[in-house]
């Protein structure tokens, strides 16, 4: 992709970010046709949660639980800048075609998986493509949508992004029942057919090619980074302790990897990740927003189906039905906002007001019990859900609007980077912490599950009162922690809001600097 547009004799839809010269109908197919894409990447972070208990049950390995979800992530992370910057470089278009292509053939891995080390390795897969998706499919959007107007699409692909929130832990829990969980995977390779065919159909493909110097080893370097420190998280204080020379070797890798990458893109033509970016207010805090609240969603919710389906002996699709809740509050808030910004041209609000209500969803999941009423338990949750709604649409149409227009997808690779670094961190570290916690309140209780009971949704049935009472009892032990956790995290969030400098939305295609 040309990097300014004296170098793009025929206007495209990928060359002037922020201005679109193609026609209405062209721009609502690309629209509706990007928000599949994100749709087909978001659906897979949420399918597996209600069936991670019959893939343990299936599989085996209790104790790699999180890293079916955190695989994922990560690699969807490690991959989401550098999609940025080739997209920036080289077209949205061919690098949508690469994404799409890498993460169906993820799918079919994993739903021809036969370990669980297989399906973590083919998840990652996945996390190759999903990442760009992504990536892409929000940089289209500064593409084709002026500034003033992107909070309202925004708050569309939070809608959507919600909606994967409902369809997948109830499309997984009902696949579960009536089929096998192998399913939940194959399910996406038509649908991701029919998106790569939308979006084929509606965004044009670009007319000139240019050389340019990627940034290998910046990539690279972050890579490296942001793997050891997914490790050190994930398996430090569990496989080996903290003091171990296993984690010191990974903590110092991480320090290293990242003091190189610095380095390496202090230098480079066209950094993967420009420093630069970071003097802009706008850039560094909703960095932070997103690094948050991708915490904060992903380590919560990941473990409420182990809580609804173990603790409390809810069936897998019904699980998924207790978490539509969080699904309509997200939608409400995330449609207001948009509405906000597009009327007001202003979002600073917007933040404050989510991660306020966010932190009150946390400390209301602190209280859950085996016996909380499912009423209060939905009830919670749509709280959680109105204050993440009000903060997706913000972030990426902030830093959209703020940074220079050749580096649009760069910077909102770099946002998705952020918030895929908190989920990844916070589901590997929460991991830990439940296997932790759930096998000391086991041994504390003093009962022990009886042989040939594999832990999964249906053992519940098969378990004799006093089981299944110390079992519900030690996973309400090992996530309230969690909680917690997560409700300081959103707090912490919230100071990064208040200080959030506001940058006006305007109605013409160009970003403003800051």
């Amino acid at each position: 992709m040309p990097t300014d547009n004296a170098t793009a004799p025929v206007p495209t839809a990928g060359s002037a970010p922020g201005s679109s010269p193609l026609p209405a109908q062209s721009t609502r197919l690309i629209i509706w046709s990007v928000a599949l894409l994100l749709l087909l990447a978001a659906l897979d972070q949420t399918v597996v949660s209600t069936a991670l208990p019959t893939i343990v049950a299936d599989l085996g390995g209790l104790e790699q639980l999180s890293w079916v979800v955190t695989s994922y992530i990560l690699a969807a992370t490690v991959v989401a800048p550098l999609y940025g910057k080739l997209g920036d470089l080289y077209g949205r278009r061919v690098m949508v075609f690469i994404s799409v292509g890498l993460f169906l053939f993820g799918s079919l891995l994993c739903g021809l998986a036969p370990s669980m080390t297989f399906l973590i390795v083919a998840r990652a897969v996945q996390g190759l493509g999903g990442g760009g998706l992504f990536v892409l499919a929000l940089s289209v959007v500064g593409d084709v949508i002026p500034p003033r107007d992107r909070g309202r699409i925004q708050g569309v692909f939070a809608a959507v992004f919600s909606l994967s929130s409902v369809i997948g832990p109830m499309t997984g829990g009902w696949f579960v029942q009536v089929a096998s969980w192998h399913w939940i995977f194959l399910i996406n390779l038509p649908l991701g057919l029919i998106a790569m065919a939308g979006f084929a159909a509606s965004f044009p493909a670009l007319g000139n090619r240019v050389s340019h110097r990627i940034d290998w080893g910046g990539a690279a370097a972050l890579a490296v980074c942001l793997a050891a420190l997914t490790l050190v998280t994930s398996l430090g204080g569990t496989a080996f302790g903290w003091t171990s020379p296993q984690a010191l070797g990974l903590i110092g890798l991480t320090l290293a990897a990242l003091a190189l990458f610095i380095a390496i893109e202090a230098r480079a033509e066209e950094p993967i990740l420009p420093l630069s970016l970071f003097r802009l207010n706008v850039f560094r805090n909703t960095s932070a927003i997103g690094f948050v609240t991708g915490a904060v969603l992903f380590g919560a919710v990941t473990f409420l189906p182990l809580y609804l389906q173990l603790a409390k002996g809810i069936s897998p699709a019904n699980s998924g039905f207790m978490l539509i809740p969080m699904t309509l509050g997200i939608v409400a808030t995330s449609t207001l906002a948009g509405l906000y910004m597009g009327r007001t041209g202003r979002y600073r609000l917007l933040p404050v007001l989510g991660l306020s209500v966010v932190t009150l969803g946390c400390l209301g999941l602190t209280q859950l019990q085996p016996d909380t009423n499912n009423i209060m338990f939905m009830a919670i949750l749509f709280v959680f859900g109105l204050g993440l709604g009000g903060i997706f649409p913000v972030v990426t149409t902030a830093v959209q609007n703020a940074v220079p227009r050749e580096q649009l997808g760069t910077a909102t690779a770099a946002g998705v980077m952020f918030r895929q670094v908190g989920g990844s961190l916070a589901v590997a570290a929460f991991g830990a912490v439940f296997v932790a916690r759930m096998a000391a309140g086991m041994a504390a209780s003093g009962v022990a599950l009886p042989d040939g009971v594999a832990i999964g949704p249906g053992m519940s049935a098969a378990l004799p009162p006093e089981a299944m009472a110390a079992l519900s009892s030690a996973i309400v032990q090992a996530i309230t922690p969690i909680y917690w956790v997560a409700a300081g995290m959103a707090l912490l969030g919230l100071v990064f809001a208040l200080t959030l400098t506001e940058v006006p939305l305007t109605g013409q295609g160009a970003p403003r600097g800051e």
